[in-house]
């Protein structure tokens, strides 16, 4: 059997999206008769010098093996100066090892900050991006590679494999009452003062369908929602909108939650291809209502979203009263999000495509 070997950074708290991005696609590689282990680096543990003393040992045993950087930028620094993940590769590379890299953030994290410790950040994160793509023998992207604007074109080392939903998955509810009240979920929130802004908006946007007679549940769960509840308390005040801040639950709760719901606003920004958020929902075959600007030409436009111009909440508002009051409307949409699982973003077919990239360079048995 095939085996390789998923290489993480720090863990992120409370949740970590990649370490369970691990875990399912070596769930599904399994299946296809496909070993994959995961290992850290303890840098944040033990320091640098003894994190990666630990690592020219312990990679030796891999000789030869393919292993798998997970790269973003504050798994490998404190403070988002990830010159560590550069050294790691160093090793692995001067161990023999065959090196993949699969570059979860392909840009620096802040592109808008005006304080000069921002700007030199996000420089250093653009250099070590392009220095782990440089290194590695292949580099995997969850944005299609068109997209990736600093991308050599028609590159053969770089390979687009969309991120799937970090949940089991579930099946959607098929007994949607459409004379009853309409469940609205609500997966993650950002940080402040951007949190602040996403409240506002899904309370906007509620607000006006429950003006025009209809009974709307807004379910809040995941990261950033329990560390909400005053902002949420104070955007839905005298409405009559029924809110519910479930807060962090487990992967299991999550799915039944969104199979259980009639829509999703994602407002965390312009949607994305690694808003994992928005992915959990298609998993669900929910509908979901985002914002534009980023998700055009990317496989997220076959599925059941309905997109608005980025800031309009008024336009949010709109376009959730069409969907979840027209029952044909609905329905296509769902459809549409269940055919995009199929098609891009099941871990089946995401463990396939890593299959066949790494294939491409004979994995050895």
């Amino acid at each position: 059997m095939p085996t390789l070997v998923a290489l993480l950074g720090r863990p992120d708290t409370p949740t970590d999206g990649v370490a369970d991005y691990c875990a399912f696609l070596a769930k599904a590689l399994e299946a296809r008769g496909i070993q994959m282990s995961l290992a850290r680096v303890r840098w944040m543990e033990d320091g640098w010098f003894n994190g990666l003393l630990e690592l020219w040992r312990e990679c030796l045993g891999w000789r030869g093996q393919w292993v798998i950087l997970q790269y973003t930028a504050l798994s490998w620094s404190r403070r988002g100066f990830p010159f560590g993940a550069v050294a790691v590769l160093a090793i692995l590379r001067r161990r023999g090892v065959r090196c993949a890299a699969v570059l979860h953030e392909p840009y620096r994290q802040s592109e808008t900050s005006a304080r000069l410790i921002d700007r030199i950040r996000g420089a250093c994160q653009d250099w070590t991006v392009r220095a782990l793509y440089q290194r590695a023998e292949k580099a995997i992207f969850a944005d299609p590679l068109e997209t990736v604007v600093w991308l050599p074109k028609d590159e053969p080392k770089a390979v687009f494999i969309p991120i799937g939903a970090n949940i089991p998955a579930q099946l959607p509810r098929s007994d949607h009452d459409w004379k009853g009240r309409k469940t609205v979920a609500i997966f993650c929130l950002s940080d402040m003062p951007n949190r602040q802004r996403e409240v506002d908006d899904i309370s906007k946007a509620t607000r006006s369908v429950s003006s025009n007679g209809a009974q709307l549940r807004v379910v809040f769960l995941g990261r950033g929602t329990a560390e909400a509840n005053e902002e949420i308390d104070r955007a839905f005040h005298g409405s009559s909108v029924e809110v519910l801040n479930l807060g962090l639950r487990s992967a299991e709760e999550i799915g039944r939650v969104l199979s259980e719901s009639d829509a999703m606003l994602c407002v965390r920004g312009k949607l994305f291809p690694r808003r994992g958020s928005a992915l959990a929902g298609i998993a669900c075959g929910l509908p979901i209502i985002a914002y534009a600007g980023a998700a055009e030409g990317t496989p997220l436009t076959e599925a059941g979203i309905e997109l608005v111009p980025y800031g309009d909440g008024e336009g949010l508002g709109v376009a959730l009263a069409r969907v979840l009051g027209n029952q044909h409307h609905w329905q296509q949409l769902h459809e549409r999000s269940l055919r995009a699982q199929r098609k891009y973003f099941s871990w089946d077919r995401i463990a396939l495509g890593f299959a066949d990239a790494l294939a491409e360079n004979k994995i050895d048995p």
